[in-house]
């Protein structure tokens, strides 16, 4: 009677070990399922990021701040960051009352107002403006001045026909 016991709680031990064993194989082979689909992953979003770092680089690349040569104009001016100066001089355009100077259009909402700016280069912006319902878009000249005052000249402008 004992050694039966001692038999059946063998066998009860094997069987035991047995399912542990084909579980485990299971689980490392879920795991390493897991892991290929975890790499696959990685892998796509890491050119999604390649894909993203190449498309800011090339909308950078019209742009004063990445522009060597165009800053070169501005060295003798002292001025910290020539772009954000000449935006913010633009900016100030939209504080007089009614509608932009700049902008050839009369505001239907309300007053058109230069909304955001894109410096290229030494001469060139291109500006978006809206009055809240229409909008349109102007490409500027503009010349920054030895005694900082900038002149804004209107080369081409357009306003989109229909609203937002």
């Amino acid at each position: 009677m004992k050694s039966k016991l001692y038999l059946y709680l063998f066998v009860f031990a094997i069987l035991i070990c047995l399912y542990l064993f084909v579980s485990n194989q299971k689980m490392g082979a879920a795991k390493d399922s897991q892991i290929e689909q975890m790499k696959l992953k990685i892998e796509q979003l890491q050119d999604a990021v390649s894909r993203g770092e190449i498309k800011a680089l090339e909308l950078q690349y019209f742009s004063l701040e990445n522009n060597d040569d165009a800053l070169a104009y501005y060295d003798h001016l002292n001025i910290e960051d020539p772009a954000r100066y000449i935006a913010d001089k633009l900016l100030e355009t939209n504080e007089s009352k009614g509608d932009n100077p700049l902008i050839p259009y009369e505001g239907m909402e309300s007053d058109f107002k230069i909304n955001k700016i894109k410096i290229l280069n030494h001469k060139w912006i291109i500006a978006d403006f809206s009055d809240g319902k229409y909008w349109g878009e102007l490409i500027l000249k503009y010349e920054l001045k030895d005694d900082l005052g900038v002149d804004f000249t209107l080369l081409d402008h357009l306003l989109y026909t229909h609203s937002q």
